[in-house]
């Protein structure tokens, strides 16, 4: 019992890790109220998190060689408690990004590549496949928790405590550090390329900045864009300026291999072809659920009208069924290999986003949601217990930190993806939808109509369909037209949604092309 102390320690700490964004998935609505702002806000939050957290992943990896990967864990948890502490007592909206989104989200840059190298340096064979397993199935704790702690907690007391009681248990884990034991945790002298990681945080930022923003500012055309280029929007010159940094960093990166220096990331290591696949399904497995987890709650809070708590538990199946999964991942990984295991639960994803995709009405039915989520949450679990091994298992005990570094970039780079990505591509249906809504309405005037044609060309917003109303009557439009678009309003929501979700199901599927370099063979447990 003594050697599983350590996986205690780090499980919970993957546990935390996650538990934060599930827990401002159901609180959306009513952080929007406590903060005075709008959901694109809080959108903005949650993916600065993500973005902080994969921006500076690889930076975080390397510290666990140069001060060791127990000592670099410890250090993370501590920056992450102080983060915990600082948004729990937040009192704007400026300070809940500075101490959830940054704080937080460097804490966690440190501790996740050090975890997942710990892992794999305290366990060998078979045990290291059943402790990535227990480490995923932690995850799905977190998403089971997370929504329904949070859900409970903003409903009848008040979110902060959440965070507050964050603060408790990093404080627990500080002094459990002496359980984890693993070889090769002194310090190494190596210099931390600071040009690279400078270069590497910026081109990732730049890049999720862009995807983010583009429902507001324009994809080409501007409309609340803070500058153009050539009368286009600044949308694609964000983007590709990231995209430049980022070769201006493997550049660099090569620059520095070619003169004997250590660099940021070894980048030979993305010539390990299961490494590659596995950092590939990692990121399509994070677009695809933080993506998600955005747009259901958004339609079961602000169409359906659910609190927080009623949100977690309708949330509460996709938890359950990948707990599960990532569990038994790890004894089915016995009898199949992990190219198998992951292209089963892509299509397991698939035909739960497609049943997903029919439960979008106007009045939800519980139980076929609740069913198409269990189903959600069993594709996810069986990626979750074979990703991670995969990846730790693709390189030696050196490049543990690295790995391990690269493994949670291409997770977190791909939950800011997500969310930003397929929260774009929901405002933007939403718009499309509505003006073709209004325009083929003939109840609706054409002075009502071009009214609101301004609106949505200054940028429209997923807010619930009072506040739509409100605003109309606020404008002066008369009730029976005011009805008229609402109800456009109404409908292009749920059109919106369904092209989110939509968008979701066409990166799983072509998430099944990236699965060829994955190991054929069941990975060594002896």
């Amino acid at each position: 019992m003594g050697r599983w102390k350590a996986l205690a320690v780090l499980g919970t700490a993957q546990f935390l890790m996650v538990l934060d964004t599930a827990v401002m998935n159901v609180s959306i609505s009513q952080l929007v109220h406590d903060f005075h702002t709008d959901v694109t806000a809080i959108q903005a939050v949650i993916t600065l998190y993500a973005l902080v957290m994969a921006a500076f992943m690889i930076t975080g990896g390397k510290l666990g060689d140069v001060l060791g990967r127990r000592r670099a864990f410890g250090i993370g948890l501590t920056v992450y408690g102080i983060g915990s502490l600082l948004t729990a007592v937040a009192p704007v909206l400026w300070v809940l990004a500075l101490g959830w989104s940054v704080i937080e989200g460097l804490g966690a840059a440190i501790v996740l590549p050090a975890l997942a190298a710990l892992v794999a340096g305290c366990y060998q064979g078979r045990e290291r496949a059943v402790a990535y397993g227990i480490i995923g199935g932690m995850s799905g704790v977190g998403i089971a928790v997370g929504p329904l702690l949070g859900g409970w907690v903003t409903t009848y007391l008040t979110w902060r405590l959440v965070f507050a009681g964050e603060v408790v248990v990093v404080v627990v884990l500080l002094s459990l550090l002496r359980w984890i034991t693993a070889p090769a945790e002194a310090g190494r002298r190596i210099r931390l390329d600071g040009i690279g990681a400078g270069l590497s945080a910026l081109g990732l930022a730049l890049v999720v900045l862009g995807v983010l923003q583009s429902s507001t500012w324009g994809v080409l055309r501007p409309r609340n864009s803070p500058f153009t280029v050539f009368g286009f929007s600044a949308t694609l010159f964000v983007i590709t300026a990231g995209v430049v940094l980022l070769t201006l960093f493997v550049s660099w990166e090569r620059r520095r291999e070619a003169h004997g220096l250590m660099p940021l990331v070894r980048l030979a290591l993305l010539r390990i072809a299961p490494l590659r696949a596995g950092l590939i399904m990692l990121l399509t497995q994070s677009v695809i659920l933080l993506g998600l987890f955005f747009v259901i709650p958004l339609y079961l809070q602000v169409v359906q009208g659910f609190n927080a708590f009623q949100t977690g538990l309708r949330l509460l199946p996709v938890s359950v069924t990948m707990l599960v999964a990532a569990l038994g991942g790890s004894s089915l990984a016995r009898i199949a290999s992990p190219r198998l295991l992951v292209r089963c639960g892509l299509v397991v994803m698939l035909a739960a986003i497609c049943w997903l995709l029919a439960t979008i009405r106007p009045q939800i039915d519980d139980l076929p949601f609740a069913l198409a989520m269990a189903l959600l949450g069993l594709g996810m679990g069986l990626l979750a217990s074979q990703l991670g091994n995969v990846v730790q298992s693709s390189v030696d005990e050196e490049a543990r930190s690295e790995a391990g570094g690269l493994q949670n970039t291409a997770q977190q780079f791909g939950s800011s993806l997500g969310t930003a990505l397929i929260g774009a591509i929901l405002i933007g249906a939403l718009a499309g939808a509505f003006n073709r809504q209004i325009a083929d309405n003939p109840q609706i005037s054409d002075a009502v109509r071009q009214q609101t044609g301004v609106a949505v060309e200054s940028g429209v917003k997923f807010v619930p369909t009072d506040q739509v109303s409100a605003g109309l009557a606020a404008a002066g439009v008369p009730a029976d037209q005011a009805q008229h678009v609402v109800n456009a309003y109404a409908a292009a929501q749920l059109d919106g949604l369904k092209v989110a979700i939509l968008t979701a199901g066409g990166i799983t599927l072509g998430g099944l092309a990236f699965t060829r370099r994955l190991p054929a063979e069941r990975l060594r447990t002896d």
